[in-house]
């Protein structure tokens, strides 16, 4: 399906899009594709096609929330280098998933994926905790590892790999709630170019699109990690199961409608 770049409220719905998952990019530290792959399929694009506007608007979110959480002095490079080179080789794989496994079959392992954060998620300390791995080589490999996995199926389902990374390093490095964030930005800008690059390349790119909802997300970003300074870890946490359960609920009325 090809929309009419001229089409005004079509534009004006890309542009809100944008900005709406950059605020959830900064304050959640997610890709938003969660958000815009069930979105971009509501307005008439088939999942490949949004999963690959999904990810190209990643570069924008993720490389600048990247920038202003450096600025602050908010982003751990060390660990973020772990866990980007594992996104980095993972997402080299997602243009082969896309390309062999059926639409509806992404949308169930998706629905899945958002179902297994949120309960990780729930379990995890808003405050952080003990290291079920410990400080050494096991929780840099585990970082490495993650990342890898997380990143062949989050850029292949649409999403950054945020939703997925967050509950991980929570549950299984005991990071707190606000660490994370900064940290899984920095994994998307890895995923997200490694895993774009893997897309276009099979012909999931719509430049058209994806350039407009990404410029409108770095007004969004800005916001998002505005709003996450400003509040609370266990609050924040709270905020973001509750984004679990509408995104798992928005995917599951697309699968029971079809």
């Amino acid at each position: 399906m090809e929309i009419l770049a001229l089409d005004p409220l079509y534009l004006i719905a890309l542009f809100v899009i944008g900005i709406f998952t950059g605020i959830l990019a900064g304050f959640f530290g997610v890709g938003g594709g969660a958000l815009i792959v069930p979105l971009m399929i509501l307005l008439g694009n088939d999942i490949k096609i949004a999963i690959g506007i999904s990810i190209m608007q990643m570069i924008f979110s993720s490389l600048y929330g990247s920038y202003i959480n450096y600025r602050q002095n908010n982003l751990d490079f060390k660990d973020g280098i772990y866990v980007g080179i594992g996104g980095l080789i993972g997402a080299a794989f997602s243009g082969i998933v896309v390309d062999r496994v059926p639409s509806s079959l992404l949308e169930g392992i998706f629905t899945l994926f958002i179902l297994y954060s949120l309960v990780k998620f729930f379990k995890a300390n808003a405050y952080g905790g003990e290291s079920r791995l410990g400080n050494g080589a096991g929780a840099k490999l585990f970082l490495i590892g993650c990342g890898c996995v997380v990143g062949i199926f989050a850029i292949s389902l649409g999403i950054g790999g945020g939703m997925m990374l967050a509950p991980l390093l929570a549950y299984y490095l005991g990071y707190s709630s606000k660490r994370i964030i900064p940290l899984s930005l920095f994994f998307i800008i890895f995923s997200s170019i490694s895993g774009f690059t893997s897309l276009a390349l099979h012909g999931y790119a719509d430049f058209k699109q994806g350039i407009i909802v990404g410029l409108a997300s770095l007004i969004g970003v800005r916001i998002g990690i505005w709003l996450l300074s400003k509040m609370d870890a266990k609050k924040h946490k709270y905020a973001l199961l509750v984004m679990y359960c509408l995104v798992l609920s928005i995917m599951l009325k697309k699968i029971l409608l079809d």
